[in-house]
């Protein structure tokens, strides 16, 4: 049998008790209110799917989850700020396809990289939809088209703000149909949203967890989702294909990140615990009343999903030459 030095049991002794620490922290997770950032503003559609989501988990996990809201700089300052936070599982960051793809195709630096922080679970897929205030002239995808084309650069298209999920979807409606519509930026989607409704921009392309509430007052007409599908809540909604442009196809995602180092236990239990979550028919109808869709994935997945989007979205954004210094 072999002997150990002195300071070898000693550094054996040491790691022993490191991995058996580690391995009681995360059979005990949680244990204590778990963080979630939540890098956009309050009563906003990321934030209103980030507390369903959260609301949700906390009875998975039975432990109580606080939603810390930190906006700016499109996601980037409430991103920033979790990647930094002590890898335990007891912060973790709300994320979309702005903050996990888009931001880092459009800022030269968003302040954080795309490996510090570690995907969870993405939690659902988010329709987008064209729409026009109620008593817009404009009817249909076809007539925004036509009218485009009669009138170059006098139609405009709002967006939450540059680079925004938003402005992409705008963008690549341009694209697709040749059109020369005027992108006018706004400080969120709420200000855009007001414009619209007040007749002072012509379109707005957004999700649908920002539009909802004023489709159903009746205060907006939507012409069309940007889904393969039709959205389950609004069936008499056509897509976008149906609409007249083939082949469009456009939609936003979120999902659950924690920063860099979380130990595997503790990231493998929160994804097992989203996976519940969102098989909740509370949860999942909360989702789908606000067209959204749970779509959850495992770890590796969502990786692979993200650098696939960010590819994808990546043509995009670099044919309409969208950057932000």
């Amino acid at each position: 049998m072999a002997i150990l030095k002195p300071a070898l049991r000693a550094s054996a002794l040491g790691i022993a008790l490191l991995l058996g620490t580690t391995a009681a922290q995360a059979n005990d997770y949680p244990n204590r209110a778990i963080t979630v950032v939540v890098p956009f503003l309050a009563g906003g559609g990321g934030d209103t799917l980030a507390r369903i989501a959260t609301n949700g988990l906390a009875k998975e996990l039975g432990q109580s989850i606080v939603v810390e809201n930190k906006p700016g700089a499109g996601g980037n300052i409430g991103t920033a700020q979790a990647t930094r936070a002590n890898p335990d599982g007891y912060t973790l960051a709300y994320g979309t396809n702005g903050t996990s793809a888009i931001n880092h195709l459009i800022y030269k630096n968003p302040g954080y990289s795309r490996t510090d922080l570690e995907p969870i679970s993405r939690l659902t897929t988010i329709a987008a939809a064209m729409t026009v205030s109620a008593d817009s002239s404009l009817k249909s995808v076809q007539d925004i088209i036509d009218t485009a084309k009669q009138k170059p650069g006098e139609l405009t298209c709002g967006s939450a703000g540059n680079g925004t999920t938003s402005h992409i979807a705008c963008e690549l409606f341009k694209q697709m149909t040749g059109v020369d519509i005027v992108h006018v930026p706004y400080r969120g989607g709420a200000a855009a949203l007001t414009d619209l409704l007040g007749g002072r921009i012509d379109i707005l392309i957004d999700v649908m967890p920002n539009l909802a509430g004023q489709i159903a007052g009746g205060k907006l007409r939507p012409l069309a989702v940007t889904m393969q599908e039709r959205v389950a809540s609004h069936p008499d909604i056509p897509t976008m294909d149906e609409a007249g442009v083939k082949g469009y196809y456009f939609f936003a995602w979120d999902g659950l990140y924690a920063p860099k180092g979380t130990p595997e236990d503790v990231l493998d239990k929160l994804n097992a615990a989203v996976h519940k979550m969102l098989a909740q028919p509370e949860v999942a109808k909360s989702f789908t009343d606000r067209g959204a869709t749970p779509a959850p994935t495992t770890r590796e997945e969502l990786k692979q999903f993200i650098e696939t989007e960010y590819n994808r979205l990546g043509e995009i954004v670099k044919a309409a030459g969208v950057q932000i210094d």
